[in-house]
């Protein structure tokens, strides 16, 4: 897959009065250093007026700068599995899913087919596009909401710069059980791998990564003792929103793992990636999507 993206360089304060070079713009946009690293080891992926220069070459206002970026797609890794997509939003340049509860969110051991990896895969195949998977925020198996996917290497690596810098906004829907003590506050704990187990992650104050959950109470449910959460994350880390919720007492409810089965409530843990905002990774523009609740969290709130 080819992505081309063209830029005209505009009269403003920054390229005003001084020399700015093409990489020093394309930095300006989001590019990382992986992308103007691409660009330099490879020819005629950068032009400046339909001539090919490098990145150190510089731009002035009315300027028209192009780059083209060409996807090497490996021998088929992902399985096509066809099924079919809640597509909330779809461009050029990336994807963005709701996933349903109980699909994982790419193959792995034991789950080489039925992942949203695979039918991501699928539906580009039917298109006869050639694709590459990548997954910007991922979701537990049990977690059901937005998923972005990045479209192109460009696109991906500004997204995952954006991640990596807190710049994705993601808002979470959950249930716990009973009622915590404040309507709204912040968990400030570090999270670590709860050894010996690879999956089970807990609060350890002394080798846990810093770890920042914000929670506001939305609703609290008398008949069976619950409440609803609007969950905000600082950091990412993995099962962060199950395992501080569970530490401060209050369990997302269906939690098998840091909780109380809920089997007679829902068969799943109760979280849903509700809302996203972010800057659109090649037109800079802020876009903003939100999942409506599934039924089954739908129905703990009766």
């Amino acid at each position: 897959m080819t992505r081309e993206i063209t830029y005209k360089i505009e009269q403003d304060e920054w390229t005003a009065g001084r020399r700015a070079t093409a990489g020093e713009f394309l930095r300006r946009r989001g590019f990382s250093r992986h992308l103007l690293t691409y660009l330099r080891h490879h020819n005629n992926t950068l032009l400046l007026n339909n001539e090919a220069v490098f990145t150190n070459h510089p731009v002035f206002p009315g300027d028209t700068l192009t780059v083209i970026f060409t996807d090497e797609i490996p021998e088929l890794t992902v399985v096509p599995t066809p099924m079919d997509l809640n597509i909330v939003h779809e461009d050029e340049d990336i994807l963005v899913i709701n996933k349903p509860p109980h699909l994982p969110i790419q193959p792995s051991l034991g789950h080489y087919e039925n992942t949203l990896g695979n039918g991501v895969v699928a539906y580009y195949q039917a298109q006869g596009i050639p694709f590459v998977y990548r997954c910007v925020n991922r979701l537990d198996r049990n977690t059901s909401g937005l998923v972005i996917i990045a479209k192109n290497m460009a696109s991906s690596a500004i997204l995952y710069e954006e991640m990596k810098e807190r710049r994705i906004h993601r808002t979470y829907f959950t249930v716990v059980h009973g009622r915590p003590d404040i309507p709204g506050g912040t968990i400030d704990l570090p999270i670590a791998r709860k050894t010996p187990s690879l999956m089970e992650r807990c609060v350890d104050p002394e080798n846990g990564q810093r770890a920042v959950t914000h929670f506001t109470e939305l609703s609290w449910q008398e008949t069976n003792n619950t409440t609803a959460l609007s969950v905000c994350l600082e950091t990412g880390r993995t099962h962060q929103i199950r395992v501080h919720m569970s530490y401060t007492g209050h369990p997302v409810v269906g939690d098998s793992l840091y909780g109380i089965p809920s089997g007679d409530l829902i068969d799943r843990q109760a979280l849903h990636s509700w809302k996203l905002e972010f800057m659109h990774p090649i037109s800079r523009k802020d876009l903003y999507f939100e999942a409506p609740l599934p039924e089954d969290i739908r129905s703990l709130l009766s």
